[in-house]
């Protein structure tokens, strides 16, 4: 299925998301928090990148989805559904996915999901865990750090736009 992101503007994206989304798989796992600082420089990541990737009729529609996210983020989280942290850094996420992508998002996020609450839960309860021992993610019970799956599929999906983009 070819996504809607044109390869173009997957390339342009990638090299500043990645380290980013790094830092916040990193820190959910080890601290069990995503840090406004991340979300902020995938903010200003869109902001400046954004300028030279998208078209300029496209760029405040992608602004406007990050405004709309967010108040969706902000009444989850209120409703309890969604740490903040996942919900500010859904937002700040938002303006990278062309609104056209929307089912094959889903479809990545769900898959990958999946594949993060694996690998989590198996690495938890094998010896790897002494490769991070001090990691709060290994000992909150019911809780898993969302944003191992959030910065993965945001990466992947833009990796995707690279390989099968417009």
């Amino acid at each position: 299925m070819p996504l809607q992101i044109t390869a173009m503007q997957a390339a342009w994206f990638l090299p500043f998301v990645l380290p980013i989304c790094a830092w916040v798989i990193w820190t959910d796992l080890s601290a069990m928090r995503i840090s406004n600082a991340a979300n902020m420089a995938l903010v200003c990541v869109f902001l400046v990148v954004g300028l030279i990737a998208l078209p300029m009729q496209e760029y405040p529609w992608r602004l406007l989805n990050l405004g709309i996210v967010l108040l969706i983020g902000i009444l989850a989280n209120a409703g309890g559904l969604m740490g903040a942290g996942d919900s500010k850094f859904i937002a700040a996420a938002a303006p990278f996915v062309d609104p056209s992508d929307l089912l094959p998002l889903f479809l990545i996020f769900s898959a990958n999901l999946l594949a993060c609450f694996a690998t989590h839960s198996l690495v938890k309860k094998s010896a790897l865990r002494q490769l991070a021992p001090d990691w709060v993610s290994w000992t909150r019970e019911g809780k898993f750090p969302m944003g191992f799956a959030l910065g993965s599929t945001l990466v992947i999906y833009l990796g995707l736009g690279i390989a099968v983009g417009q």
